[in-house]
């Protein structure tokens, strides 16, 4: 890219401009963040109206530069550092390259409060969870295909598997090894985290985020929700599952069944397919606090799942078919399935058919630690409570508790008291008391009774100084105990 090209373009992940070295902070960040990320190049002698301005003492600001990184930014760093002239005036351009002995970081400050990635023009301060990726990816190790030492074979479900691959291959424990759903640890077979993600009879007590939220809302922004379900299903079943969900709510007031056997619904069904299939096999599951998220709204579906690409990657890479896979134990379970049938055809993909069906171009961001994919409808689906009820197909999905007012566990009475009689035994996970309530996954009604008992204080944690441990689970106060007794 010339220097012409570089001024004309806007601030971004791998460009900044700064005026001069007058604060040296902001400049050391953003170089520190475009090494963890995907490199960059910052231009000094530029204003914020994107005039050039130029430096007045080059040689000396070019040294004082070179000894600022050398003294401020660990591991060591060494960008190109180049004076250029354009209008008269000379501008210092300092060149990064995604670094293979990332994570960079603040020396002043350690890695810890130190290291920094590039968030659109933005830089943000890493978090333990980024952090741990940044090293994993220099290493080459993936998080899905770590081993999980306490577990067995037992702790998969076989009989999913088993008919997820029926007549594609046998069940064993060869092939279980081939695709990495199981892994030697210590000269045992154990699961891998993919593996438990993918087929984990306990999912949820090891990713207490491994599972999707969806909602219809009324209108075009989150103001009122009109009907939401909490998808936790092995991964491979929970694309048709979100699809089940979107479709019921993509009727026109015709007849459900109808549609259904003629296939034709007034949203991008392929579309959505593809971008649901990439999130799911592109999600950081190490992250805590973001479930995959899908929101249905009148004009538009966002499609939300937690991390941000990984180094190395721009929006503009995926959207000409560069792939990295964050999670290959995923995705080959994937594509062994054939629910993605060639790595780096996904995105552009969907970008074809979106233009071939006269459709928006669909939009990719990063926004604060996770990747939104907009798709837009073909038309607004406008939505009123009172035309929803009419249109609706009674138990359209087959789930339990699949909406507000859905399942017979509609009063909240009845379902905490069988909450509380779960854990009159034995402390018990989320998933844990779902299974024992016989329900199919955790639902949000379910999320909502057990914060509404910890309110209470009629249950607790019992890692209450870690509310989001994979290891969490609940149980009776002598509160609860005596509510229990009296009741």
């Amino acid at each position: 890219m010339t220097i012409p090209d570089i001024l004309a373009s806007p601030e971004g992940k791998q460009l900044e401009f700064k005026r001069d070295l007058s604060s040296p902070m902001p400049i050391l960040k953003t170089l520190v963040a475009f090494a963890n990320s995907a490199g960059g190049r910052l231009v000094l002698g530029v204003d914020d109206g994107h005039h050039v301005v130029g430096i007045d003492k080059p040689l000396d600001d070019e040294e004082r530069l070179a000894n600022l990184i050398a003294d401020s930014i660990a591991p060591r760093l060494v960008p190109n550092i180049e004076l250029l002239t354009v209008e008269g005036k000379t501008l210092l351009v300092i060149e990064v390259f995604l670094s293979g002995t990332r994570p960079h970081f603040l020396k002043s400050v350690g890695m810890e409060q130190g290291t920094y990635i590039r968030l659109g023009s933005s830089n943000r301060q890493a978090d333990a969870q980024l952090i741990a990726e940044l090293q994993r990816g220099v290493a080459g190790v993936s998080f899905d295909a770590l081993p999980m030492p306490g577990l067995t074979i037992d702790s998969l479900d076989l009989k999913a598997i088993a008919r997820d691959f029926q007549g594609r291959r046998p069940v064993d424990e060869r092939m279980l090894q081939s695709l990495r759903l199981l892994v030697l640890d210590q000269g045992r077979l154990v699961p891998s985290q993919g593996g438990i993600l993918l087929y984990g009879l306990d999912r949820r007590q090891h990713f207490d985020d491994a599972w999707i939220q969806c909602g219809r809302f009324i209108g075009q922004d989150k103001s009122d929700i009109f009907d939401h379900i909490d998808i936790d299903v092995p991964l491979p079943k929970a694309v048709e599952e979100i699809l089940v969900f979107l479709k019921k709510h993509a009727m026109r007031g015709a007849d459900f069944s109808e549609i259904r056997r003629k296939d034709i619904w007034s949203i991008p069904v392929k579309i959505l397919r593809e971008v649901l299939i990439n999130a799911l096999v592109h999600a950081d599951y190490s992250r805590c606090g973001t479930p995959t998220r899908v929101a249905f709204f009148d004009d538009r579906i966002e499609i939300e799942s937690p991390g941000l690409l990984l180094p190395g990657l721009t929006i503009e890479d995926i959207k000409q078919g560069v792939s990295q896979l964050r999670n290959p134990v995923i995705a080959r379970v994937f594509r062994e399935l054939d629910l993605v049938e060639q790595w780096g055809s996904g995105i552009p993909g969907i970008f074809r058919q979106a233009a071939a069906d006269n459709l928006p171009t669909p939009l990719i961001e990063e926004i604060a630690g996770r990747i939104r994919f907009t798709v837009h409808l073909p038309e607004i689906l406008p939505l009123t409570r009172e035309q929803s009820r009419a249109t609706l197909p009674a138990r359209a999905h087959s789930g339990p508790e699949s909406g507000p007012e859905s399942g017979p566990e509609s009063g909240p009475e009845s379902l905490a008291g069988r909450i509380l009689s779960c854990l009159e035994a034995a402390p018990l996970s989320k998933a844990e008391i779902a299974r024992n309530l016989g329900h199919s996954s955790i639902s949000s009604k379910l999320n909502l009774r057990i914060a509404r008992l910890l309110q209470l204080s009629l249950i607790e944690r019992t890692i209450p100084d870690k509310p989001n441990s994979r290891l969490q689970k609940y149980r009776l106060t002598e509160k609860g105990r005596e509510r229990k007794l009296e009741g």
